[in-house]
């Protein structure tokens, strides 16, 4: 059985976060640099700007935890999403790497607001035209 490695890029509100957990069938398979700033003992999103990178490193670390475990029983991880905006090409990077690593196959989808999704942490309107304006797509 192959193990995969699913890379969900839209911008916010778009719907990877749903998305991503119809694919792998439960939260706790998905992979988000968002979940960092969930507080544990209340549930709140507390989004901190000044603490992205740890946010994606946290979440680049839980991929990679995954994908070890995976190696110790054929039966874990075998499929894995990470849902982050991914703007940029360069931004999946790490994951690309990591799936090569570990052997995972590796997809990319991009997801598009086309039904009528919220964003449900509140990012300006302004922001999200910015993230439209660099997303990157190679084909």
């Amino acid at each position: 059985m192959e193990k995969i490695l699913f890379i969900i890029r839209g911008i916010s509100g778009s719907g990877k976060s749903t998305f991503a957990k119809k694919i792998v069938g439960h939260d706790f398979l998905v992979c988000e640099a968002d979940k960092y700033f969930i507080d544990k003992e209340t549930g709140e999103y507390k989004f901190d700007f000044s603490k992205i990178k740890d946010a994606h490193k946290f979440c680049q670390d839980t991929v990679e935890t995954y994908m070890k475990d995976s190696l110790v029983n054929n039966q874990f991880y075998r499929e894995i999403a990470v849902a982050n905006t991914f703007t940029q090409e360069w931004e999946m990077e790490p994951y690309f790497k990591l799936a090569k690593e570990y052997g995972y196959a590796v997809f990319t989808i991009v997801v598009e607001n086309r039904h009528g999704g919220v964003n449900q942490h509140g990012v300006p309107e302004e922001k999200l035209e910015q993230m439209r304006n660099r997303f990157n797509i190679k084909l």
